[in-house]
């Protein structure tokens, strides 16, 4: 008679989360596993349809357009984590320029005046929709809905009103102008590539969103909220803290964005901007943040822009009709929220 030898069990009162979590396990935990994944297949599908898109000067053109969607994307990504969305975010980026803008003008001001009035104005417009969103307990979509159709009329009503036309007057020559671009737009070369200070930027907030995520109470405010405001509110979690925090962080981006917009042209067209908002959450959607809250990544939400600065450029160096980057655009968010919800249920079951 034979007898088969059983694993020993843990011992009594051991701890699971000490027990050992294969490599395998935790890979197929990680929210942004879907992202990166799609962004190898768009990397090696244009690599072969596009010859220029191997060039190192592609290479920098590629994120740069990444770097302008992932700015946004990270805190919007985190924003969704915990519930909400902001569909105020695209004209909130214009409306920071034209306050930079137009204040320095019209006060002949020194650009850097400009350029803090301006924080201070959107940060509020975030503080707004953070305070609006739990007073009312509205949802969020109606919220943001409203602050973007009344960003949008006073973007292009204060523009007319103070400049007599849809842009702003240019303020190049003016004081401040100079060291301001060199921090918000200027660029330098490396081994013949030219990078734009908005990849800095770019690293610098999603490095900083991931260690709140990850290391942080804050960071476990956010899950929490996203997963159930009531139950977290029930534990002690500070609800209307954290959501009016998430909004301020998608205004300092805003911010940030603006800046950048205005310090690149000299000036700014008042109509910019609309539409953008729903590119920063598809980008954080293809990351691997669920529309529910709850569960993503800023680092997923990098993969996210990063893929869309491969697919705007790579239809370029294919020299293919430009509309084709909607059809693209729809296939990456069908194909991203599937493979997501897939891996999703693949780490669940491996628990």
């Amino acid at each position: 008679m034979t007898t088969t030898e059983q694993p020993p069990a843990p011992a009594a009162g051991a701890d699971e989360r000490l027990l050992h979590t294969s490599a395998l396990r935790r890979l197929l935990g990680r929210p942004e596993l879907g992202s990166v994944v799609g962004a190898a297949a768009v990397f090696i599908f244009f690599s072969i349809v596009a010859d220029s898109f191997l060039r190192a000067s592609s290479f920098g053109t590629v994120l740069y357009a990444a770097s302008t969607i992932g700015i946004m994307a990270a805190p919007v990504a985190l924003l969704m984590i915990g519930g909400e969305f902001d569909l105020s975010a695209g004209v909130l980026v214009t409306s920071s320029a034209l306050v930079s803008s137009m204040f320095s003008y019209q006060m002949t001001a020194n650009v850097w005046v400009g350029v803090f009035v301006s924080l201070l104005v959107t940060l509020a417009v975030g503080a707004f929709n953070g305070f609006m969103l739990t007073r009312t307990k509205l949802p969020s979509f109606i919220i943001t809905l409203g602050t973007f159709l009344m960003l949008t009329g006073l973007n292009l009503g204060f523009t007319k009103l103070i400049s007599g036309t849809v842009s702003t007057k240019s303020i190049a020559n003016m004081e401040g102008f100079d060291s301001a671009r060199r921090v918000f737009a200027s660029q330098w070369t490396v081994g013949g590539v030219e990078f734009k200070v908005t990849i800095l930027w770019w690293v610098v907030l999603v490095a900083i969103a991931t260690w709140i995520l990850l290391r942080t109470r804050f960071g476990n405010w956010i899950f929490a909220v996203g997963g159930g405001a009531d139950a977290a509110r029930a534990v002690g979690v500070p609800v209307i803290r954290t959501k009016v925090g998430l909004y301020l962080g998608v205004a300092f981006a805003a911010w940030v964005s603006g800046q950048h917009l205005l310090f690149s042209f000299d000036v700014v067209q008042s109509g910019e901007g609309v539409g953008n908002e729903l590119t920063y959450i598809i980008a954080a959607v293809i990351g691997g943040c669920l529309i529910t809250g709850g569960y993503g990544s800023a680092i997923g939400s990098a993969v996210g822009a990063f893929i869309f600065g491969m697919t705007s450029k790579g239809i370029v160096y294919a020299e293919w009709n430009p509309d084709w980057f909607k059809f693209f655009l729809g296939a990456m968010l069908l194909l991203a929220t599937l493979l997501n919800a897939w891996v999703r249920k693949r780490a669940e079951a491996t628990k």
